[in-house]
């Protein structure tokens, strides 16, 4: 029996430099710095858009900023600068709700969620031999307790903490200074993200079955087909003479199959799919084998950010001077694409202006139940162009979309090969970007 897993809390991020990775999230990505830490070993501050929450954990002593002073986020990218922690020294809380990895580079390598009971899912999850970081443990302040342990994945560094703040009254954790509401800039409107929508793993070839079966075992996970008639051993397969991958989906919690509706701020838990990439074997290097060597490991590639405004968000995102991959041109001049994108309600000039992708999925073969995705990827977020974020946008949608699948990894298979012939033009050792499905 797998431990039951009721909703994703947060994900972190352990960054060797948290200011320029806060300054990104707060400037260009529009989250809010809402919760801060800072002990003698650790600063941690946590970012939210709507139900999206990431914890940027900078490593121990890498920063020019000595952990055990106050840091202020600056004007440089905050209008509303407040004190991000206060030194911690006396503070019996000294748990990170996480672990600490002394890892090369910069990584995304803990994805929390919320069980009902930890010590019994701890119980579950030994008994069918799973590795715990830390076992179940209890950490309080006035508005209540939290009990937490932190399990590894079978997956690279990445590694999950389950936890449960039933019995807690606070907004956040133990530990952890919330800014006062009055005190946090208003919601910015014109970037509406919701939602984690999805996490992407990269492995090793040949481990996807290995890795589904793990979490099919442990936690419940079970297939989700991003293609109707795709192979159940094979998954969804993208084999072009630049790029050959296999794509395989799963999701942690299928409530339309069980009729259980989950609390949330929409009325129901949205959902949280993962995806595993690999290369296929006998093809040459691509995006996947690229992510392994630079990362070291396999890992978390991308997370994709559900927004209700797919041109809005890329507008204000692209204005505050985030930079997006662009499909090939040719996918807006493909046979019978401007008339799908015009009878979705968009302009196929608009969308093309900025690199969002539209696929149509028509269902149980009638005109009258027509759904779309869009789609659009950001180029890396760290300096080892191993991590980038995606902005999604489901009209009726639950897929990733078939033809922008191709068509985002041609494009950034593309990117890559014209990198390394600048890198080599220019006699430099300029790393290769990583890419995305």
């Amino acid at each position: 029996m797998a431990a039951l897993l009721k909703r994703l809390h947060h994900i972190s991020l352990h960054v060797s430099n948290a200011e320029k990775v806060a300054g990104d999230l707060v400037s260009k990505f529009k989250f809010s710095l809402f919760a801060t830490r800072l002990t003698d070993t650790s600063r941690q501050l946590a970012f939210r858009k709507g139900a999206a929450v990431f914890i940027v954990n900078e490593r121990q002593n890498q920063s020019g900023v000595s952990l055990n002073e106050e840091l202020r986020l600056t004007d440089a990218f905050d209008p509303h600068p407040v004190n991000v922690g206060k030194n911690d020294r006396d503070n019996s809380i000294k748990c990170l709700y996480d672990v600490s990895p002394h890892y090369p580079v910069d990584s995304v390598s803990n994805v929390c969620f919320e069980v009902e009971d930890v010590e019994r899912s701890f119980s579950t999850l030994r008994n069918l031999g799973c590795n715990f970081m830390v076992p179940p443990t209890t950490v309080q302040d006035e508005r209540g307790p939290v009990t937490y342990s932190v399990v590894k994945s079978i997956v690279g560094n990445v590694c999950h903490t389950l936890i449960d703040r039933t019995k807690y009254k606070g907004s956040f954790l133990p530990g952890f200074d919330v800014i006062e509401k009055d005190c946090l800039p208003e919601e910015d409107l014109s970037c509406p993200i919701t939602h984690f929508d999805h996490i992407t793993y990269v492995c090793p070839k040949k481990s996807t079955h290995q890795v589904m079966s793990w979490y099919e075992k442990l936690f419940g996970f079970q297939r989700f087909f991003i293609k109707s008639d795709e192979d159940v051993d094979e998954g969804f397969v993208v084999n072009h003479k630049d790029v050959g991958l296999r794509l395989t989906a799963m999701e942690y919690w299928k409530c339309s199959e069980a009729g259980i509706t989950l609390p949330s701020v929409d009325k129901k838990e949205p959902d949280c799919k993962f995806v595993i990439a690999e290369s296929l074997p006998g093809q040459g290097k691509n995006q996947v084998d690229t992510f392994l060597e630079q990362h070291g490991a396999p890992g978390i590639q991308h997370i994709g950010l559900y927004t209700k405004d797919i041109v809005s968000s890329a507008q204000a995102m692209a204005h505050a001077g985030v930079q997006f991959f662009s499909p090939p041109d040719a996918y807006y001049t493909e046979v019978g694409k401007q008339q799908e994108i015009e009878e979705a309600g968009h302009s196929p000039q608009l969308l093309a202006q900025n690199g969002i992708l539209l696929d149509t999925d028509l269902c149980q073969d009638t005109t009258e139940n027509i759904q779309h995705l869009l789609q659009l990827f950001t180029k890396p977020l760290f300096a080892e162009d191993t991590f980038f974020l995606e902005l999604i946008e489901r009209r009726g949608a639950t897929g990733f979309g078939e033809g922008n699948i191709r068509a985002l990894w041609r494009s950034v298979q593309a990117h890559m090969e014209n990198q390394t012939v600048d890198s080599q033009g220019e006699g430099s050792k300029k790393t290769m970007q990583s890419g995305q499905y």
